[in-house]
């Protein structure tokens, strides 16, 4: 992940767009690869994506917030995630998500203090 600043960022972002946004359906392609840049996906640049796709800021933001797996804050230095389904949660899974939130004192997309752990819920099927 990239220590960086504003311009930066959308520099870069306007970079993955433009090496992006000729594949059929390019926005989810773009989406992942500024999170794998950044660790997240910056709520400022969902303007530029959505421009340079021809796209509303609100169409962006719907596909960032519909996919879990898209964060919206970089996450810490150590990603823990714990299925949430159905299945998994019969097996005893709530039982180990309760047991992380209180050994992390964290609940569910939040890091610890020091910015070494971030707690994010899956969904196997």
């Amino acid at each position: 992940m990239n220590v960086h600043v504003k311009d930066d960022v959308s520099d870069r972002v306007l970079d993955i767009v433009n090496e992006l946004k000729s594949l059929e359906g390019p926005l989810l392609p773009i989406l992942h690869a500024v999170q794998e840049e950044f660790g997240y996906v910056p709520e400022s640049c969902l303007p530029l994506i959505g421009r340079e796709l021809n796209l509303s800021r609100a169409e962006v933001h719907g596909v960032v917030t519909f996919y879990h797996e898209f964060r919206h804050h970089p996450a810490g230095q150590h990603v823990v995630r714990i299925c949430r389904a159905e299945a998994c949660q019969s097996m005893g899974g709530r039982e180990i998500a309760d047991h992380a939130c209180r050994q992390l004192g964290l609940d569910w997309h939040e890091t610890t203090p020091d910015g070494r752990v971030t707690l994010e819920p899956v969904y196997c099927l």
